[in-house]
């Protein structure tokens, strides 16, 4: 009878310590980034019950699976409005402003790069077995991603290796449109890699997807041709075979949009098969999220899109999934792309403190809590601020449920309750004075406590690039192009790249006029050196 019960202990003993065991295990972390994915793209709502936050036509089932299986952020932003700035906050978890990355790089005040901390390196001062892995999109002329801390990487690219193999002449194999399916393969062979040697991981999968130029599947664009049309389908969609060529280097067709986020879902899916497969799904975090909003055609429900600090220009699909974050829900806590470097090292287990100019403060708690939880900053606002020397430049605070906008040329500023007006509106500037000038001296205070940019600065930084080179090499490629319309007329294809050519120097010839204007008037008013 001893024997037996002994060994009935033990049998009850096992599975208690193996779950001891697997706790203790430092987690996983897949973070799949996005590039210039609308909030409401995806065919998940991203508020509880409200379809029109989200797409009536695009069809993303595996994102649909993470939503059943994690949580959905209602209420995350990226740092910024604009690729480059969000990617360099998140690695950091700062803010574009502390960097002084807020818009560029080309156009970025020269600031000497102080080794701040990044993900990779947070991750291994948690537990020096994570092994970091970062594939795709870089795109942050700030620092490399070997400097970053990646062990794993395919290099600093930026836009165009999502588009053209390395002569920037030959277009991708039609099979891996945007490197779309390399990209996951890649990833998944770093998981099993990482496993096999017993390693905790940390792998950031930054697609090229959803910016242009658009491409996608054969077959994903035929499925989509002969479906019902949503609310964003226009006539001019109905595209006949013999126009389809050129719509594949025109990003306004929304048939060849839907499609590419099909694939990207596709290819997601892979991803979420492979963690299972390889038995990693209790122990690992996947994330999923963008780094700048979209707006294909609208960004309905919400205001603007890319470029702009309306909810549509930084407010993120976002979902996570993991251990202890309860399934099928949904979060409304306001969240922000530069809180997953605490977030990740708390996950991770670190317990020394990190630097104390972090922006960002750990999630842990609303992964757990859902809409009781709490982030702790330093700062308690969200601040974002955008100094952009091409189109609107503006600065934004969110205190609590209302977020206060101000134009940086006009000084003109708009206050809206979010919890009631997403949309943004409805201006209460007017009903609330005494608010607008708080939370305006709040953003004003941190701006100078961080020494952030000035859009004076950054728009004599862009006419200095602009005189220095740029209009005259842009005017030398039209030139070139033209000439080889001139020998091949019938030539389509090559007629659009004059056509898009012909834009960018006429643009650049109004940006030049505009900047120089726009810099005189602060100038004279006094609010050059002002945010």
């Amino acid at each position: 009878m001893k024997t037996i019960t002994h060994r009935t202990n033990l049998i009850l003993i096992f599975p208690f310590l193996a779950s001891i065991l697997n706790a203790a295990k430092a987690p996983n972390f897949v973070l799949v980034y996005m590039d210039d994915l609308g909030w409401a793209e995806t065919s998940v709502p991203m508020i509880k019950g409200r379809e029109d936050t989200s797409s009536d036509f695009n069809q993303t089932p595996n994102l649909e699976r993470l939503a059943r299986e994690g949580m959905v952020f209602s209420a995350c932003y990226s740092p910024s409005a604009l690729c480059a700035p969000s990617r360099n906050s998140l690695l950091h978890g700062m803010t574009p402003s502390r960097l002084r990355y807020t818009v560029l790089s080309a156009v970025e005040a020269k600031k000497e790069y102080l080794g701040q901390i990044t993900i990779p390196q947070a991750l291994k001062k948690a537990n020096a077995n994570y092994v970091t892995a970062h594939f795709g999109k870089w795109h942050n002329e700030s620092i490399k991603p070997t400097e970053a801390g990646y062990d794993v990487t395919d290099g600093p690219n930026g836009n165009g290796p999502g588009d053209f193999d390395d002569d920037r002449k030959t277009h991708l194999p039609e099979e891996d449109p945007k490197r779309i399916f390399s990209l996951t393969e890649k990833s998944v062979d770093f998981m099993k890699e990482q496993v096999k040697a017993d390693k905790p991981f940390y792998l950031q999968l930054s697609h090229y997807a959803m910016h242009i130029w658009h491409d996608s599947l054969k077959e994903t664009r035929e499925k989509y041709r002969s479906l019902s049309k949503g609310r964003k389908y226009q006539k001019k969609d109905d595209l006949p075979e013999e126009e389809i060529p050129i719509a594949m280097y025109n990003h306004g067709w929304i048939i060849n949009y839907a499609a590419m986020l099909d694939d990207v879902d596709r290819a997601f899916g892979t991803l979420l098969d492979a963690i299972e497969e390889i038995g990693i799904k209790g122990n690992t975090y996947v994330v999923f999220t963008s780094d700048n909003g979209g707006g294909f055609r609208g960004n309905n429900p919400l205001m603007a899109g890319k470029g702009s600090l309306y909810e549509g220009g930084i407010r993120m699909p976002t979902f996570v999934r993991g251990p202890g974050i309860k399934h099928g829900t949904y979060c409304k806590v306001p969240v922000v792309q530069w809180d997953f470097l605490q977030t990740f090292y708390d996950l991770g287990g670190g317990r020394e403190p990190l630097p104390a100019d972090l922006d960002g403060g750990s999630l842990r708690d609303v992964f757990e809590k859902g809409n009781k939880g709490r982030v702790k900053r330093n700062t308690k606002e969200l601040i974002f601020h955008f100094p952009w020397h091409t189109g609107m430049a503006e600065s934004v605070i969110r205190s609590g449920k209302y977020k206060l906008r101000k134009d940086l040329d006009s000084l003109e500023m708009e206050l809206f309750d979010l919890s009631k007006d997403i949309g943004e509106l409805t201006d209460l500037s007017g009903e609330m004075p005494e608010l607008v000038r708080k939370l305006d001296r709040k953003r004003s205070a941190y701006l100078d406590s961080v020494n952030a940019e000035t859009v004076t600065l950054t728009r004599r930084n862009y006419v200095e690039l602009l005189k220095g080179g740029w209009i005259e090499n842009g005017k030398n490629r039209l030139a070139k192009l033209k000439a080889e319309l001139s020998a091949d007329p019938d030539n389509q294809q090559k007629a659009f790249q004059v056509g898009v050519s012909q834009n960018h120097v006429d643009f650049q010839d109004r940006q030049l006029e505009r900047s120089t204007r726009l810099i005189k008037m602060h100038e004279q008013r006094g609010t050059a050196d002002k945010n």
